[in-house]
């Protein structure tokens, strides 16, 4: 016999209360009995969905990060630039505080990494389609490690959120931009 179906409208409570909890506590204070509370839910309807938080918190960002902008500018650095602001909306989150945790249970947590590194491969898919183009464009003419331009783009923003712990400025993700144009590009030219 069947159990009962699930409550969409349950659910949408749940991880609307692990976003809440997630960005004003952060990950390292969320459990999974204040998510039950905060969404005035039993832990066992937390539990029947998710097993672990990482596997809540995965859920929880697949829905309410904000989207990277799929953008053609008709130029790679301008590509890569209009990237970079919706990344840098993303890391300069407080709840990016917390991480370090996420990526740790992340790591005994096949269930939940494989949703993460779903949602991480979207992210690489929009920044190999701005590659794309640039090829078409002739702008790149040699082959690219499909992850560099996530690491080119992302890898300072999290340097600056979780080490220096620093504001990110306009300028610097202009020049984040410049910097990633010229690997990619393998060029000195200021577009």
């Amino acid at each position: 016999m069947a159990g009962r179906p699930r409550d969409p409208e349950l659910e949408q409570r749940l991880l609307s209360a692990t976003w809440l909890l997630l960005t004003s506590s952060g990950y390292d204070a969320l459990t999974m009995a204040r998510v039950a509370a905060e969404a005035n839910a039993h832990r066992s309807d937390v539990y029947r969905r998710w097993q672990t938080k990482a596997q809540l918190v995965t859920a929880a960002l697949a829905q309410h990060l904000p989207p990277i902008p799929e953008t053609d500018t008709g130029s790679l650095y301008h590509d890569l630039r209009a990237n970079l602001d919706g990344l840098a909306t993303s890391w300069s989150a407080p709840w990016m505080d917390g991480l370090l945790g996420l990526l740790a249970d992340l790591r005994r947590d096949p269930e939940a990494d494989a949703a993460f590194q779903a949602m991480a491969s979207r992210r690489r898919r929009i920044l190999a389609a701005a590659i794309d183009r640039a090829v078409r464009r002739g702008e790149i003419t040699e082959p690219v490690n499909p992850y560099l331009p996530g690491d080119l783009l992302e890898g300072p923003l999290m340097h600056r959120q979780m080490i220096a712990r620093r504001p990110i400025t306009s300028e610097d993700l202009d020049l984040i931009a410049l910097s990633a144009y010229r690997l990619l590009t393998r060029t000195l030219v200021v577009p």
